[in-house]
């Protein structure tokens, strides 16, 4: 029992749950799923609905797809690819409209959009159709974890100083704001989506220099 333990989390299984978190991240260092982003992180519950609906597809179409991977012809790869992809976000989409109607209004078409993000193209096709079930659910895993923490980041200094507010609960103190303080609107832009995620793929980058020398 534990022998098989071991086998389901070896080293190089840890890995594709790790990596993606940093030096394989999809966004920061593949730069992968950028639409998303930049477009729905004015506040983090968008964010984590985002970042939920993203885990959700990417894990089942893995699972899927490296089940199916001996019976899928070659030819047909990506539109079978997509056709699972598609309906996974049609079923993800009517939860959100049926659970979160408001979160839901807010994504709006970025949703169905999921359809096309590069990510979960790029795992299906660089991965989960040539690997079997269990490394592909932690392909999924890790790299869905890993474009959602770059969402929630970005999303909570863009709420933060952009609203003065997390989740709906006010942080910045009143006390601030009758000091002279005041909320930064640009925060709220896309503009300033774009530049946040520019300094964290920045930070990363100086942290990690090995990855540039190898891009």
């Amino acid at each position: 029992m534990s022998e098989k333990k071991e086998e389901l989390f070896s080293k190089k299984n840890r890995k594709l749950m790790t990596d993606p978190l940093d030096g394989s991240n999809p966004i920061s260092v593949q730069v992968l799923g950028i639409c998303s982003a930049l477009a729905i992180t004015v506040q983090v519950e968008q964010a984590f609905v985002m970042s939920a609906a993203v885990m959700a597809v990417m894990v089942f179409g893995n699972i899927i797809v490296s089940a199916m991977r001996n019976l899928i012809p070659s030819r047909i790869r990506i539109i079978v690819q997509l056709v699972i992809v598609a309906a996974l976000v049609i079923l993800v989409n009517e939860l959100l409209k049926a659970f979160m109607p408001d979160v839901s209004e807010k994504l709006s078409v970025f949703v169905g959009l999921i359809i096309t993000n590069c990510i979960i193209m790029g795992r299906l096709e660089a991965f989960a159709l040539g690997n079997k079930v269990w490394p592909s659910f932690l392909d999924a895993i890790g790299n869905s974890i890993g474009y959602a923490w770059i969402l929630v980041v970005v999303a909570f200094f863009r709420e933060l100083f952009g609203s003065g507010k997390i989740l709906g609960f006010q942080i910045i103190p009143e006390s601030f704001y009758e000091a002279g303080y005041m909320n930064n609107n640009m925060m709220i832009l896309p503009p300033m989506a774009l530049i946040t995620v520019a300094l964290i793929i920045w930070v990363q980058r100086s942290k990690n220099t090995d990855l540039i020398e190898e891009n």
